[in-house]
């Protein structure tokens, strides 16, 4: 759907009206025959119908095209109310800026922000509706730090909230306490595993280096009985050349 004609200022082309709604066109479109749509509109006709509504010439959705540059520079220019002016805005401003000035505008209704109201409120009142609302949510008048909604006044309990927040605490600590304790035996259960293995490793080169001092001692032996056989066989030489 277009913008309503009864909100512009002044003479609005008629090339400037959507072909189907009648209205001023909202986010326009033209077809190959040179009329123009709301692109709402125009894909809303195509669903149950094939040709153009002004001259029944055949049309498909990949042929519509942007409205040409000047036909949008005519349309943005154009001046128009904002659409609250019924309840107080005389904000007139161009249809290009139309869209920003009435997601900022004063007058225009918004939700109420706090959590199960439905009231629909005027931008400019909202403070002041928050400041009553009987949804908006305070810290407790008693001092225990929570903080309540105007509805549940009646049902808080300092001493029940404060228990019941005491024992959610402990349950944590306790959790907390078991997170700890389970990290802490895996770490020692890793460590101890690592020692042992590095023990094992340990004991492993000492029976080795053992192994290897044994082999020295043997080749040592051998060597000295090599010599005193050797010696022998230097003193026998000796005797039997004195002898001669």
């Amino acid at each position: 759907m277009g913008y309503d004609i009864e909100r512009f200022v002044g003479y609005v082309n008629e090339g400037l009206l959507c072909s189907i709604c009648r209205d001023v066109l909202e986010d326009p479109l033209q077809a190959p025959c040179e009329h123009a749509f709301c692109t709402a509109c125009i894909h809303g006709w195509l669903v149950h119908h094939s040709n153009c509504p002004e001259d029944r010439q055949m049309i498909d959705v990949s042929l519509l095209r942007p409205l040409y540059r000047y036909m949008k520079n005519d349309l943005n220019r154009l001046q128009l109310h904002c659409k609250n002016r019924e309840f107080g805005c005389e904000m007139v401003c161009s249809l290009e800026s139309i869209d920003r000035h009435e997601r900022e505008c004063e007058y225009s209704r918004i939700p109420c922000s706090n959590a199960g109201c439905t009231v629909q409120i005027e931008r400019r009142n909202l403070d002041g509706h928050l400041a009553v609302c009987e949804h908006r949510s305070r810290e407790c008048p008693n001092g225990c730090g929570y903080t309540v909604l105007g509805a549940e006044d009646t049902q808080h309990n300092c001493v029940a909230e404060l228990r019941t927040e005491l024992e959610l605490l402990r349950s944590e600590m306790i959790c907390r306490v078991e997170e700890a304790k389970h990290e802490m035996e895996s770490r020692l259960d890793s460590q101890r595993r690592h020692m042992v293995q590095k023990e094992s490793v340990l004991q492993n080169e000492i029976e080795e280096l053992k192994s290897q001092m044994s082999r020295m001692m043997s080749d040592v032996r051998s060597l000295m009985a090599a010599e005193r056989q050797h010696r022998q066989e230097l003193e026998q030489a000796e005797l039997e050349k004195r002898e001669l």
